[in-house]
């Protein structure tokens, strides 16, 4: 059984086969209904057998059981009877997904390819190793239509991933319907023209680029996730990566350093040197945003960026230096970190927790805020080892955009060269933290920027195959130590899994090296002489 994520523990019974055919019955408690819709809706369109509801002990069946961990499933398999014991709505979720894997990638289709389908006789037992499973989407540089994001949600759930970190906004675009600010979809949404390739380039398409989600979008896309198990966690960035935010409302820049009337959307890739001011009005305007964004996603966690905040602007305002004064701070990082306790206070008076990147640990962190831990390990070890929550995303791991190869074929080979087997060795805890720090680290996430990712196209080849070696670094109870662990086991498993990919359409880079479309002059900013640079 190729099964990816490897489950804890399976046990093939060569005997136990269960041929399902009409007659076969679907069957769940009320609890497990969602589970029971989905599995019914996805082997019904792709065997053609109608899966009608039956009795228990007969069947396709779900069982809770609420011994079991929220999460876990036990999947047993034998002539007649499929039993998937789940400990919640989660786990049933998971454990469908197994039997769906278990009908081979034909069942994964859209429409039935052939008449006869056999579940192998199995006993398998199932738990995550951690309880956050993400993969951030970044669709503010390259904004993504939705159809596409709920593909990719798709693409998540059958690997069994359960958070969609979307990273909504930043310089080069705002893409979430905020009604009592209509400017910001209204004018921030779009920008003029995009650079094309590398930020040395200096390349423009001329052509403008934008997009944004209007409130019913989001609130289908939650939906959808919730449905196949997966949290939708928002990413509003704030104070820096801001200059769209403030191309719309000018007054939240800092105008006594700069003319912001005149600013744009940024057209670069990069770090734009405006951000906003920390008065209390823009904070009582960034309330207001976050009060929409709360009525649209009901994840405990909101992400609120905090990473790459350039100061300059700050240190040259005399706005901003009396409000330091004001406040009593000893200097810029201060600043920002007063703006983070800010949101960490009033998102903990409404239920949810703050998240963001390492940087806002600089000035202090805000006691019940969470850490993205991207820029290596050492933000991570520092939170956790301060008792903060940690999810593990290391650039220099699993930043999923970067290159898959040294080669000079692929395209726009950006960032670390991170390979298959790279992904699959990636350890999350570090061996620096004790027990008790070391359960901080609740989860880990694989991240897709999309300065170099223009369509889904892009995003498959660029996620796919690593991304199923995240899933499994997330989920199974791999060796901590990379070098014990069985990639050759795992490249065995991965040959008939891309047999699923293909038949979700996706299309992932082959082994051989990039699709003939990735190569062609032009595509994507890769020069049409030369060789492409490697960064």
């Amino acid at each position: 059984m190729d099964l990816i994520p490897a489950p804890v523990s399976s046990v093939r019974l060569p005997d136990q086969d269960f041929p399902l055919d009409r007659t076969t019955t679907l069957t769940a408690p009320p609890e497990l209904a969602g589970a029971e819709r989905w599995l019914r809706s996805s082997l019904t369109a792709a065997t053609g057998l109608p899966l009608a509801p039956g009795r228990p002990g007969e069947g396709v069946e779900l069982v809770h059981d609420d011994t079991l961990a929220a999460e876990a499933y036990r999947l047993s398999v034998r002539p007649g009877h499929a039993v998937i014991t789940a400990g919640g709505p989660a786990g049933a979720l998971w454990g469908t997904q197994t039997l769906r894997r278990l009908l081979g990638p034909d069942a994964y289709r859209r429409a039935p390819l052939r008449s006869e389908w056999v579940l192998p006789g199995v006993d398998i037992e199932d738990a995550p190793r951690f309880g956050w499973r993400g993969a951030l989407l970044d669709v503010a540089r390259h904004f993504l239509p939705k159809a596409d994001v709920l593909r990719f949600v798709d693409q998540l759930s059958a690997h069994k991933l359960n958070v969609l970190h979307l990273h909504l906004t930043d310089d080069q675009g705002w893409r979430v319907e905020i009604k009592r600010y209509p400017a910001l979809t209204g004018k921030a949404s779009w920008r003029e023209r995009s650079m094309v390739g590398y930020r040395a380039g200096q390349r423009r398409d001329d052509r403008p680029h934008g997009g944004f989600y209007t409130q019913a979008d989001l609130r289908e896309i939650v939906a959808y996730a919730a449905e196949r198990g997966i949290t939708v966690v928002p990413e509003i960035d704030l104070p820096g990566h801001t200059q769209a935010v403030v191309s719309a409302y000018p007054e939240l820049g800092n105008t006594d350093v700069v003319d912001t009337s005149e600013l744009g959307v940024w057209t670069d890739w990069g770090v734009s040197p405006n951000v906003l001011n920390a008065s209390e009005a823009t904070l009582r305007f960034l309330e207001g945003v976050l009060e929409e964004v709360l009525e649209l996603f009901p994840s405990e966690f909101i992400h609120l960026g905090g990473d790459e905040c350039p100061k300059e602007q700050w240190k040259e305002s005399a706005a901003a230096q009396e409000r330091i004064r004001e406040l009593g701070l000893a200097n810029e990082d201060e600043l920002q970190s007063h703006i983070i306790r800010h949101f960490d206070r009033w998102l903990a008076e409404r239920g949810r927790r703050l998240i963001g990147w390492d940087e806002i640990l600089e000035g202090g962190l805000a006691p019940g805020a969470a850490v993205s831990s991207w820029r290596g390990y050492g933000g991570g070890i520092a939170a956790a080892q301060a008792g903060h929550d940690v999810v593990m995303c290391p650039e220099q791991q699993v930043y999923l955009d970067h290159r898959q190869a040294p080669g000079e074929d692929e395209p726009i080979p950006v960032g670390f060269v991170r390979t298959l087997e790279d992904v699959y060795r990636f350890e999350p805890v570090p061996a620096q933290l004790d027990e008790v720090a070391a359960r901080r680290v609740i989860g880990t996430q694989a991240n897709l920027w999309s300065e170099f990712m223009h369509s889904a196209r892009d995003i498959d080849y660029r996620a796919f195959p690593r991304l199923a070696a995240f899933a499994e670094v997330a989920w199974s109870a791999l060796p901590a130590d990379p070098a014990a662990r069985d990639f050759a086991g795992f490249e065995r498993r991965m040959a008939g899994h891309l047999e699923v990919l293909d038949a979700l359409g996706v299309e992932y880079r082959p082994a051989a090296g990039p699709h003939p479309w990735q190569t062609w002059p032009g595509v994507q900013g890769r020069p049409i002489e030369g060789p492409p640079p490697v960064v």
